[in-house]
């Protein structure tokens, strides 16, 4: 991965945490790595752990971020968040993967989509 696509996916995950801390969601942990797969961020919102997937596009030519998060992906987040349970055992909280689609404007200002339980386990 290029130096200026590592910069654009970590400025997304910056404009992704300002607007879930604004939204009252409690960020738990960030960049969660496993030997199955990274989950960008979790965090946690009254009874749900969410299991959040962040994707930053400077433009749509190739479609929309939240579309590149494919049955692929999503597979790959579960089998990383499967693990989290089993490693940190959070509790009774109700597991939910939200995607936060994030698109940079022209004016280096963020157009932020936030689509909770965007896909479940049986995706």
């Amino acid at each position: 991965m290029s130096k200026q696509r590592q910069a654009l996916g970590a400025w997304g995950e910056e404009q992704a945490v300002a607007y879930l801390k604004r939204q009252r969601i409690k960020i738990l942990v960030r960049n969660y790595r496993t030997p199955v797969g990274e989950i960008d961020i979790i965090a946690r919102q009254q009874r749900q752990l969410l299991f959040i997937e962040v994707k930053t596009r400077r433009g749509t030519t190739f479609g929309t971020p939240q579309e590149a998060v494919g049955l692929r992906k999503q597979q790959q987040i579960i089998r990383t968040a499967q693990w989290y349970l089993a490693q940190e055992k959070p509790g009774k909280l109700q597991p939910r993967f939200d995607v936060v689609a994030i698109l940079c404007q022209s004016d280096g200002s963020a157009e932020i989509t936030h689509l909770p339980d965007a896909f479940g386990i049986s995706a």
